[in-house]
């Protein structure tokens, strides 16, 4: 997959090296699952936007239009070894349908997200990645062909468990993943029991090393090489001219995300890019202070009105997302909730008493009295996330979790809930007198603001022609305080690699 102007599309490179050709589908984005045993056939999944699971195709390699599997939707799938069945997950569980997409039945159901499934060369097992979606982390597990025997893979060998996207070498003997240790990932290599008699050492070794990560190992048809993805994490801060209509460096163009400044406007706090660590300085870029360090990785901080604290959601390795509050002078973070449901996006009331954040556990958003330290649930907020209170207090504006496609607010004199605009809206803010809230739109790469007023849409600026960092919550996007738009431009690099490799 190649990602252009906020789409996903699909190329094709010849193994030999060369130029990238594009295989044209008929969906907005098009992520290729698998190739069908024929290599005649990719396995793709074609959405339009957000949705958690998508329509799954088959697509031809030489051209030509592709099918749809039925009625199947599914976000990860894999053809069986003869291409006459398809496994796809959806939800926590793995389905096995015919290649029409007919006859479905589960698998197997886990306790978390399932994906990147694939076959043992001999048809008898499935392995496949399961992601907590309570702390993200990933696994790999195993389970036979007729779902019986579902167990994790390597529980206990990495903590907390970072493992995904195996693949067996096409004689059996070898399976080979990705596995992330002090946020660099690299491929390893586990050798299989071949025999009732063969004993073999099951331990992973490690294959790749050095300052890339690397990511999908697909070992060859020959079994001789391993193509991986190689990727070298790096981000240009930019800001948007709206008077002269072009980008430009901002903060010397630093490798941050996640940047919001304090109510004079002369603060900013950030989160350095890949890093995951929570910095402050002037807006000038002068008395930089680093505020948490490795292994707690922090995102999403937000200044109190007062400009001496700092609410910010961050998790500790293994971990569930939670909120967490520091002095803008630095100091040991407090985490403000007990118990593990994930917490993300805190945001302060105009006061200074209270923070909202989103819960993961009861899909809600939730108030939270910094001094009682009690929490309430914010009237008919189930489903929301990403709350932003008014600057007045008066209000709080949220999106849907799972469509994102509204930006809704809430009115504290009314206690009711409206629509506010009827489009995609990310990354919503306010501007600082109040009058309009600013979002961009993964759908059609722009990024706009409505006035609370009138509700009326005005497009600002066009990210068409960038690559965005792909951060920690996806590709970020915000303003200045002077409602100029901030990105954080891909400025590093992501090749395939061919490793030649020679086995015992």
């Amino acid at each position: 997959m190649e990602q252009k102007g906020g789409r996903w599309s699909i190329a094709q490179v010849s193994i030999t090296g060369g130029e990238t050709v594009a295989i044209p589908v008929t969906f907005r984005n098009g992520i290729v699952r698998d190739v069908s045993p024929s290599r005649s056939e990719l396995l793709v999944e074609g959405y339009d936007g957000l949705e958690d699971e998508a329509p799954l195709w088959g697509s031809p390699v030489l051209g030509g239009a592709p099918r749809r599997l039925g009625d199947l939707l599914g976000h990860a799938g894999t053809w069986s070894l003869d291409g006459q069945q398809v496994v796809y997950a959806k939800g926590s569980s793995l389905y096995l349908a015919k290649s029409d997409g007919t006859e479905s039945r589960k698998l197997v159901t886990v306790n978390g997200r399932p994906y990147w499934p694939r076959w043992s060369p001999d048809g008898s097992r499935l392995r496949f990645t399961v992601q907590d979606t309570r702390t993200g982390s990933d696994s790999l597990w195993e389970v036979s062909a007729d779902g019986s025997n579902s167990h994790p893979l390597l529980s206990g060998w990495n903590t907390p468990a970072a493992e995904c996207c195996g693949s067996w070498t096409p004689d059996g003997r070898y399976f080979v993943f990705q596995s992330t240790r002090n946020r660099t990932t690299h491929i390893w290599v586990m050798r299989e029991r071949t025999g009732l008699l063969q004993w073999v050492s099951q331990e992973p070794v490690q294959l790749t090393s050095g300052p890339l990560n690397y990511y999908m190992p697909a070992p060859s048809q020959d079994g001789k090489k391993l193509f991986v993805v190689g990727e070298q994490r790096r981000g240009e801060l930019v800001r948007y001219d709206t008077k002269a209509q072009q980008w430009g460096s901002y903060l010397s163009g630093i490798s941050a995300e996640h940047l919001d400044f304090s109510r004079d406007g002369e603060w900013v706090v950030y989160v350095t890019y890949p890093e995951g660590s929570l910095w402050r300085s002037k807006v000038d870029g002068r008395e930089r202070v680093q505020l948490t360090y490795p292994p707690l990785q922090a995102s999403l901080p937000r200044w109190s009105p007062d400009g001496k604290q700092i609410a910010f959601t961050a998790r500790a390795p293994g971990k569930s997302w939670k909120t967490y509050l520091i002095s803008a002078e630095g100091g040991s973070p407090q985490k403000l909730t007990p118990g593990e449901a994930g917490e993300y996006d805190p945001g302060w009331s105009a006061d200074g008493k209270t923070l909202v954040f989103g819960d993961s556990e009861t899909k809600s958003l939730q108030i939270l009295d910094l001094k009682t330290r009690q929490v309430s649930k914010l009237p008919d907020s189930d489903g929301l996330w990403a709350p932003r209170w008014s600057p007045d207090g008066r209000y709080i504006a949220a999106i849907p979790d799972k469509a994102r496609n509204k930006l809704m607010l809430f009115d504290f004199t009314t206690q009711r809930w409206t629509v506010l605009a009827e489009q995609q809206a990310l990354w919503p803010r306010w501007s600082v007198d109040g009058e309009h809230i600013y979002f961009s739109s993964s759908s059609d790469s722009d990024m706009s603001r409505v006035r609370i007023g009138d509700r009326k849409v005005e497009r600002l600026a066009s990210l068409k022609d960038f690559r965005l960092a792909p951060g920690v919550f996806g590709a970020w996007v915000s303003w200045t305080p002077d409602d100029q738009p901030l990105m954080l431009r891909d400025v590093g690099t992501q090749d395939i690699y061919a490793l030649e490799w020679q086995t015992p």
